[in-house]
């Protein structure tokens, strides 16, 4: 069931669809995240990085990073982590071990799955997981359903230029 998120979640969305498309325009998978405190102030915010060959370099992974060097346990806790795509089993394992608190996400790894299927992409070397089967008892609020196909549209870029068109 989709996730009818408030117009201050919206603000942060979009801006996680605009860091995709930065992302993209990189030459990046189409991700973004922001990470947003317990009083709606935006700590910290990235777009996938992972051109260069490192694919450990996803926006989720590396707020998690960031908010074990810069974040009380409590003010990890409390803050929310808005992102395009619900987060890969190594990014979700970060967000647990880092202790951060509730995830928002535009689209599912499973829906991005299947678009990658419809395109002709082989899938990634790891298995599709939902973040509550690494992460159990988390708050996850997502998929929202009215960014979904602006996600999908970069996606479907994404593999135009996988497949060199």
């Amino acid at each position: 069931m989709a996730y009818e998120p408030t117009e201050a979640e919206l603000v942060h969305l979009d801006r996680c669809v605009a860091l995709a498309a930065e992302a993209l325009e990189a030459g990046d998978e189409p991700f973004g995240t922001v990470l947003v405190s317990a009083s709606g102030e935006v700590l910290f915010e990235d777009r996938n990085r992972t051109a260069d060959g490192d694919e450990t370099r996803h926006p989720e992974f590396e707020a998690a990073r960031w908010s074990a060097s810069h974040l009380t346990p409590e003010e990890r806790a409390a803050a929310t982590v808005f992102t395009s795509g619900e987060h890969c089993p190594m990014c979700s394992a970060a967000h647990g071990w880092v202790g951060l608190g509730r995830i928002v996400y535009v689209h599912s790894s499973a829906q991005v799955a299947a678009w990658r299927a419809e395109l002709g992409i082989a899938p990634g070397p790891v298995a599709v997981l939902p973040i509550q089967e690494v992460v159990p008892g988390l708050r996850v609020d997502g998929p929202v359903a009215s960014l979904e196909a602006a996600m999908r549209d970069l996606h479907t870029r994404a593999a135009g230029q996988v497949s060199g068109g």
